[in-house]
């Protein structure tokens, strides 16, 4: 299948880098279009043999998946542009946050395969938690949408009433996972650590957590309770935590857009 990823931004970029590095599509199978040319540049330095170009009809044109990978106040004004390029039997995945299937179905004026896609910054690393929501599409379909972002980290098909939800989750949630990481490396330096070696406890530790649950697909109060002997340290540190509202303050942090 050829695909078209329209938007050579970061997102883009994240996206054609992982399909090659991950040998999810084969080079010659991928065209990016975007109308700066260092955007694409940084797609030919991904790989060569990755057609690029301006034109986002051509683009269109010549592919059976378009993945819109442009900021969401664009994606109408691409959408126009590329109508007539847009036949019955192209598959349209977009990933652009809070545009909804009502929205991609009133631009493109037709009944067609829809995706919306909820990946996050971790793609560009083949690490993304993404999220996809199916409209007007074959099981068939969405077996293959669903397989190929799995090879940029791990990807589920949700309802789409949930992807304002999984933004919030997997998207924004790498941002607050950071800010954790962030307050506990200043936490380890005050403890007398570097900040350079501070990062790498503070990294390791949040990566072996995420492990020991995809791993072992636990209940984290599980993994917990592995390590808080009675009067320890860490039942100390946790009851401190959540006596300054530490989970209270991440469960209205992730509720905090769906009140925006």
């Amino acid at each position: 299948m050829q695909i078209a990823i329209i938007g050579a931004g970061n997102i883009g970029q994240a996206i054609a880098g992982g399909f090659i590095r991950n040998k999810a599509v084969e080079p010659e199978k991928l065209i990016v279009s975007d109308v700066c040319e260092a955007s694409l540049a940084a797609i030919q330095k991904i790989d060569s043999n990755i057609t690029t170009t301006k034109n986002n009809k051509e683009a269109a044109a010549k592919a059976s998946m378009l993945i819109l990978a442009v900021k969401p106040w664009l994606v109408q004004a691409v959408l126009f542009d590329i109508a007539k390029e847009i036949s019955d039997d192209k598959i349209i995945v977009s990933c652009a946050a809070g545009i909804d299937f009502d929205f991609l179905s009133h631009t493109i004026d037709k009944q067609i395969a829809l995706f919306r896609v909820m990946p996050n910054t971790a793609i560009s690393i083949g690490e993304s938690m993404t999220l996809i929501a199916s409209q007007d599409t074959s099981k068939a379909q969405d077996d293959f949408v669903v397989s190929l972002f799995s090879k940029l980290g791990k990807a589920l098909l949700i309802s789409d009433n949930l992807m304002g939800a999984a933004t919030s989750v997997a998207s924004c949630g790498i941002a607050y996972a950071l800010r954790y990481l962030r307050a506990s490396t200043v936490g380890a330096v005050e403890l007398g650590f570097t900040p350079e070696t501070a990062s790498l406890l503070v990294a390791q530790t949040m990566k072996g957590a995420a492990a020991l649950m995809l791993t072992n697909q636990t209940h984290p109060e599980i993994e917990i309770d592995k390590v808080t002997t009675p009067g320890g340290w860490t039942i100390k540190g946790l009851n401190e935590m959540e006596a300054h509202g530490f989970s209270n303050a991440v469960i209205k942090g992730l509720k905090a857009n769906r009140n925006s």
